[in-house]
């Protein structure tokens, strides 16, 4: 069965009016959320997801709901690395708890946008370019053994990034913390806030994740609905992950060697599945997204147990 109009409308009439809830009816208040609560709320947003996993199943097929499951999948352990940088940036603006769900709500908005432009891009290039699979896979390889030779203790200072700077010289910046708004008047004149501050720099947090995270799941499927549906979903259970992990995830430390185990295996796959399309390697090497689903699972799970068995010191 076809993807027609009325998927991309109930999809995005069922995403208006989670936010929206969200937003004005289960969050409307500034409050700092509890470790239970947010358990609470993740739970709820991954059985949303598997909902919507289901339909996908019934109404598409098997190999599309299979698609679906291992591109969410792909797409929320990969956003873990969003998580940290999240951390760094509410802790170096210090953003009390109790704003940090408004911040990052807004930044969902911004992310919902950009990842249309990124995922819809990369599927013309690749409808229109075969070989652009090969950068794509060179580019995750190349990423995730950055990942690995990265020091945990490079200096985070977001004031240094040239788009902030670029920013604070062509509008006025306020100090000014006592009202949780990202614009408020000064002195008669409109200024914006370390809010805005920090929601633009997880905005452009973002916008480097996707770089990496969209060509991944493209190497899942090319199905745009699918892509980007999996990659919403995801995304709209990021913030009560995030409240639910930003307690326990430093003792995790072995969890990015698992994400850059991730994508230097997706990097590979996409340049031997290519391989295979153009007649260069035989059948043989396939990988599949049974296979896929299967690396996944387990790389998170060799990590997590290691970071338990082996504590950082």
């Amino acid at each position: 069965m076809e993807v027609t109009p009325i998927f991309w409308i109930v999809f995005f009439a069922l995403v208006i009016i989670l936010l929206v809830l969200d937003l004005f009816v289960f969050h409307k208040k500034n409050e700092a959320i509890g470790v239970k609560s947010a358990l609470k709320w993740s739970a709820f947003w991954i059985g949303l997801a598997m909902l919507f996993n289901l339909g996908v199943w019934k109404v598409l097929g098997p190999v599309k709901g299979l698609e679906f499951f291992t591109a969410y999948l792909l797409e929320e352990s990969l956003s873990i690395d969003n998580l940290f940088v999240f951390i760094m940036i509410f802790s170096f603006f210090k953003i009390e708890p109790k704003y940090q769900h408004g911040v990052l709500f807004w930044g969902i908005i911004g992310a919902i946008i950009f990842r249309a432009i990124f995922i819809f891009a990369g599927v013309a290039l690749i409808s229109k370019f075969a070989w652009i699979m090969y950068v794509f896979g060179a580019f995750l390889l190349y990423t995730g053994i950055k990942m690995i030779v990265k020091k945990d203790d490079d200096e985070f200072n977001p004031e240094n990034n040239i788009i902030i700077k670029a920013f604070k010289k062509v509008f006025p910046v306020t100090t000014d913390m006592s009202q949780p708004k990202f614009f408020i008047r000064e002195n008669g004149k409109k200024v914006a806030t370390t809010f805005f501050i920090a929601l633009l720099f997880i905005e452009m947090s973002d916008v480097l994740f996707a770089v990496d995270s969209v060509p991944a799941v493209l190497s899942v499927s090319k199905d745009v609905f699918i892509v980007y549906t999996s990659n919403i979903f995801a995304i709209l259970g990021l913030r009560s992950l995030y409240f639910a992990l930003s307690g326990i995830m430093p003792y995790f430390h072995y969890l990015k060697y698992a994400l850059a185990g991730i994508l230097s295996f997706i990097g590979v796959k996409m340049c031997v599945n290519e391989l295979i399309h153009d007649g260069l390697l035989s059948d043989f090497f396939k990988i599949g997204n049974f296979t896929s689903l299967g690396v996944i699972v387990a790389f998170l799970l060799m990590s997590i147990i290691a970071s338990l068995i082996w504590k950082k010191k």
